[in-house]
């Protein structure tokens, strides 16, 4: 058989691209994935409970090995079982984020990252641990022990040991799910850093939708061990064959950016691409020029015919109708604004006395408007 005995990858042609295919059948259960995913930002999956989402995971970082498999990282193959070629999981160029930190308790967090960075020979080093540090903002934790931490900081501790061992891809298996609210929100800032500032992709399992809203680029909807969907999120979302559009709390996701900020009344205004609109919302300043992330739920969109001149709604938005979707006594619309679409669910009633046709012109009244990234 080839490549029993070989412990370094594979190259292949670097397509951009991370290329992964998983057969694993267990008593009760069976993986079944072919995932096509960008070798740049976060693809994330996402599924209930038992979908496969970890097992998956475990297939990435070589800890499971599959009855069938292949896996191709930007230009490296790390299995093959066409050929009998299996990279081991400590010869992948991995970083893994699990649920708990999993801190060495007897080490100080000054020792726990030099652990991880010695993994790696000096000459292949690409993420300093100075700039680890200085990313998770953990500079003054160095000498603290693992039992002195919250547990927010023991996770970015858990993330910056995975970041200096310098992997190819950082897989993170639902790396939120053990904090509190409070935690959460701590350690979401520094997600979104890595995400900026870090040519690192990232595979990130969640079963929390607006986490996944706030960090993807990419969305695999996982169920019963396959891939039911995978794609960019924003198009993923509004897809009218999968749940995320026929539910109640179906929602959109778009890009903005700040545009300016009405100290008087705290109010953040942002600007959309393609369109004159400009989106406003109750929230603290921002910095003018930040890319920021939006969600805007189908329920809290209204449509007019005529843009209403005397409402309470800040947010008034000229958009043209992309497609429809009937749901019993509802329909769901796709709307057009600018560059990007939203989503709005009127009556059937309401859908007849607009007259609704493909392309027309109308008005989005938004009700409420959530900034995911700030």
């Amino acid at each position: 058989m080839f490549g029993f005995g070989k412990t370094s990858p594979l190259t292949v042609a670097d397509d951009g691209r991370i290329r992964a295919r998983f057969l694993v059948q267990h008593a009760g259960f069976r993986l079944d994935v072919n995932l096509d995913l960008p070798a740049r930002g976060v693809s994330a999956l996402f599924g209930h409970s038992g979908s496969g989402k970890t097992s998956c995971l475990r297939c990435f970082a070589g800890l499971d090995r599959p009855q069938q498999g292949y896996l191709q990282v930007a230009g490296e193959c790390w299995q093959d079982s066409e050929r009998g070629f299996f990279l081991p999981a400590h010869r992948r160029a991995i970083g893994y984020v699990f649920q708990d930190a999993n801190l060495f308790p007897h080490l100080s967090v000054r020792s726990n990252l030099e652990y991880g960075q010695r993994r790696i020979p000096a000459t292949q080093r690409k993420v300093a641990l100075d700039q680890a540090l200085e990313l998770l903002g953990i500079g003054h934790l160095l000498e603290r022990m693992p039992a002195a931490l919250s547990g927010g900081e023991r996770q970015r501790v858990g993330i910056a040991r995975a970041l200096v061992t310098s992997p190819r891809l950082l897989l993170m298996d639902e790396p939120l799910a053990s904090l509190d609210i409070r935690r959460k929100q701590e350690v979401l800032p520094y997600l979104e850093r890595l995400h900026e500032e870090l040519d690192i992709p990232v595979v990130y399992v969640s079963h929390a939708p607006d986490e996944v809203a706030r960090l993807a680029d990419h969305l695999v909807l996982l169920d019963e061990g396959q891939v039911r969907a995978s794609g960019p999120l924003k198009e993923t979302l509004l897809r009218a064959d999968l749940p995320f559009a026929s539910e109640d709390d179906a929602e959109a996701v778009i890009d903005g950016q700040v545009c300016g900020h009405d100290a008087d009344y705290d109010l953040l205004e942002l600007s959309l691409a393609g369109s004159p609109a400009r989106l406003r919302l109750p929230h603290a300043a921002v910095p003018p020029g930040r890319a920021v992330r939006v969600k805007i739920k189908a329920r809290d969109v209204s449509l007019g015919l005529h843009r209403a001149e005397d409402s309470s709604l800040l947010n008034l938005l000229p958009a043209a109708v992309d497609d429809w979707q009937v749901l019993g006594a509802q329909v769901l619309l796709t709307l057009r604004v600018g560059e990007q679409r939203l989503l709005a669910r009127i009556t059937r009633y309401s859908f007849d006395q607009l007259g609704i046709h493909a392309g027309q012109a109308l008005w989005a009244q938004v009700k409420s408007v959530s900034l995911l990234a700030p």
